[in-house]
């Protein structure tokens, strides 16, 4: 369950109007909720209250069944949970599995094994012909693309034909090892006949969280890999409709993150960065059943309810300062050609 929330105390905040007024029919939910004062919440827990709160009211809002873990970074370094509900459920993942394949397959390009500038082909028979991604709309095969790449389209738009190009040089079984060896073993992709291919598979809140930590300390992947899998989740092309869908250019380059989408599933996880590039904030999001399964816009109800958090997640973090260590923050720069 979300953590015991000081009421009085986020009322105080403005709390009450913001995360109680009714998701809109209309428009975004997020635009039309009054904004949290940043120099309202000036610690760790007061920012847990803040975040424990708004997931509770919108969780509930949008209904299903949700199975979550955010925590804040205090003074000291540590991850101090703020929602902790069904955390330790194995949850299907959906795309937010994209994470972990990627992390197997830089594990592997850490070890000398494969290389990021490694060609894969991109048959016409590997193709997935979904209406996600972008190798299905080349119409132009056999073409060859780098394991980065492959990695790059797997992590920002999300392509399902780059987890079959991935499967070529992390097959399932070895994939599902590496986890296991990193001490995710709960967070695993589903082998089918053909060994170079996978259904994404399950994890839990708690994995998905703890993993996001490691990443962020270093402590998962080399410190290369670690900066290519960040700069791909903090991208502006990168998932934009749910938690970074009320920011600015500049904030949502605070926030690295991976959401998944299939059936009735809705999932979102990352990490949020203060203002100085340290990782203070640390979210993993997995509903079920919640009403409008064929919409798979910014419109269903748990994509609308997690930009409502994402808001206000940032607002409740804004004020703090991170000890863990600082990465840089990419500046956006838009061109015009050229």
């Amino acid at each position: 369950m979300a953590s015991k929330v000081n009421r009085r105390a986020a009322l105080g905040l403005g709390l009450g109007a913001a995360a109680g007024t009714a998701l809109a029919t209309s428009g975004t939910a997020a635009a039309q909720q009054p904004r949290l004062r940043q120099s309202d919440v000036t610690t760790a827990s007061a920012a847990c209250d803040v975040i424990a709160e708004v997931y509770r009211r919108q969780t509930a809002r949008a209904g299903g069944t949700w199975s979550s873990l955010v925590s804040v970074v205090d003074a000291t370094g540590a991850s101090v949970p703020s929602v902790q509900e069904s955390a330790d459920s194995v949850v299907e993942a959906y795309s937010v599995n994209k994470i972990a394949v990627a992390v197997a397959v830089l594990d592997k390009v850490d070890r000398g094994l494969i290389r990021l500038d490694q060609q894969v082909e991109v048959s016409a028979d590997i193709v997935v012909a979904d209406v996600d991604g972008v190798f299905h709309l080349d119409r132009a095969y056999p073409s060859h693309v780098t394991v980065g790449h492959a990695l790059a389209l797997l992590l920002t738009v999300s392509d399902n034909t780059a987890v079959r190009l991935c499967g070529l040089v992390c097959p399932a079984a070895e994939l599902n090892e590496i986890l296991v060896t990193k001490g995710y073993p709960r967070t695993q992709v589903v082998p089918v006949a053909n060994p170079n291919r996978f259904f994404l598979g399950t994890t839990t809140p708690r994995e998905t969280h703890d993993m996001l930590a490691a990443l962020t300390a270093g402590t998962l992947l080399s410190a290369e890999s670690t900066d290519f899998l960040l700069n791909c989740l903090r991208a502006p092309v990168a998932f934009t409709d749910g938690i970074r869908r009320e920011m600015s250019s500049d904030e949502r380059l605070r926030v690295a993150t991976k959401a998944g989408w299939f059936n009735d599933g809705r999932n979102e996880a990352g990490v949020i960065f203060d203002l100085d590039g340290a990782p203070v904030a640390a979210f993993a999001l997995f509903s079920r059943g919640v009403r409008d399964a064929d919409d798979f816009g910014a419109t269903h109800p748990a994509v609308r309810a997690r930009a409502v958090m994402g808001r206000a997640f940032l607002d409740s973090v804004t004020a703090l300062h991170s000890p863990l260590a600082r990465r840089r923050t990419p500046d956006y720069q838009p061109r015009n050609g050229g």
